[in-house]
């Protein structure tokens, strides 16, 4: 996890052991203009096609609402994505096919509520090819990502999208475009993703430094590595359970929880100035309060303050598929 100052989270680093024996190596680790392509010259791999059932991602251009700016809003009946059934010995129509040398990822909805989810890169390329979708309640979406990839998802709530794509969302909003061109406002919960970025190792995690505004846990669907997180959330320190958000850091009424760095500013609460050793960014030592807590917690393999590495940072190898749940062990 890499540190900036200020109020940003930062897209996942390789943890501090392997970045310095790759920096003394000269070997650049970042998934940058020029990447590998999804399938290697000569490669044999084949295509894989996804045989789940599936909703499909959301058209580039959202439906018109009638919901004002700022209420969650999901697409009219006649363009909503379709669910599709898995059929015996062949895919479901509209399931995708996955190239050679690119990863599915599956999005599920556990919440009660529409999330409009967003994704974005660290790079410019290797690039996904859409940025933001319709999650429904209940539903799933599958993205396919290519080999890589640095970045991050998250899900945006209670939104209103126009013609055209523009409109507003309540938590997680990304300069009020659908597609996003960057990265959204905080608080958001973050999956983190740097793929392949050593040895073929993926390197991943939730992260809540910035804060939370919906619950989120990771599991992986395909690859080489143990699954460290089960499938409902859990983890030995604990499940996946609501964010008790202190008065104060809480945001907008109650639909986020900011971090104390954001919230409240300071060098101590954003591990900066005199707090920016490891050895000193320390949320026990935190006054009035240790406010890391409170997300650590609700997660247990999330980070919850800018060093937070030592159960946070999770890898996988093996070209793996992963699966990214909104919602809270049952």
């Amino acid at each position: 996890m890499r540190r900036l100052p200020g109020r940003r989270a930062a897209a996942l680093l390789l943890p501090v052991a392997v970045t310095v024996a790759l920096i003394g190596a000269g070997l650049a680790f970042w998934a940058g203009p020029g990447a590998a392509s999804l399938a290697q010259p000569g490669s044999d791999e084949k295509p894989r096609m996804v045989t789940t059932a599936t909703i499909a991602p959301a058209p580039t251009t959202p439906p018109v609402t009638s919901a004002a700016p700022g209420t969650t809003s999901a697409p009219t009946s006649a363009s909503a994505p379709k669910a599709t059934a898995a059929h015996s010995g062949g895919a479901a129509p509209g399931t995708p096919v996955v190239p050679a040398g690119s990863r599915l990822f599956t999005f599920v909805n556990r919440s009660g509520q529409t999330i409009w989810l967003a994704g974005w890169q660290q790079t410019a390329t290797p690039a996904l090819s859409a940025s933001g979708w319709v999650l429904p309640s209940g539903g799933t979406v599958d993205v396919v990502v290519p080999d890589k990839w640095n970045g991050r998802f998250w899900g945006r709530t209670g939104c209103s999208f126009y013609a055209g794509g523009r409109g507003h969302c309540v938590t997680g909003d990304c300069g009020g475009v659908f597609q996003c061109r960057g990265y959204g406002a905080i608080p958001a919960t973050l999956a983190e993703y740097n793929l392949s970025a050593w040895q073929g190792m993926d390197f991943y995690d939730v992260s809540m430094v910035d804060g939370s505004n919906l619950p989120m846990y990771l599991n992986i669907s395909s690859g080489g590595t143990k699954d460290p997180v089960s499938p409902n959330g859990c983890v030995s320190a604990g499940c996946t359970s609501a964010v008790a958000c202190p008065a104060e850091l809480v945001v907008d009424g109650g639909t986020g929880c900011e971090s104390a760095c954001g919230k409240l500013g300071g060098d101590q609460y954003c591990c900066t100035g005199q707090w920016a050793a490891r050895s000193a960014c320390d949320p026990t030592q935190w006054q009035p309060e240790d406010f890391a807590t409170v997300f650590k917690k609700a997660e247990p393999y999330a980070y919850s303050y800018a060093d937070d590495d030592a159960t946070s940072t999770f890898t996988c190898t093996g070209g793996c598929d992963y699966r990214i749940t909104f919602g809270l062990t049952p």
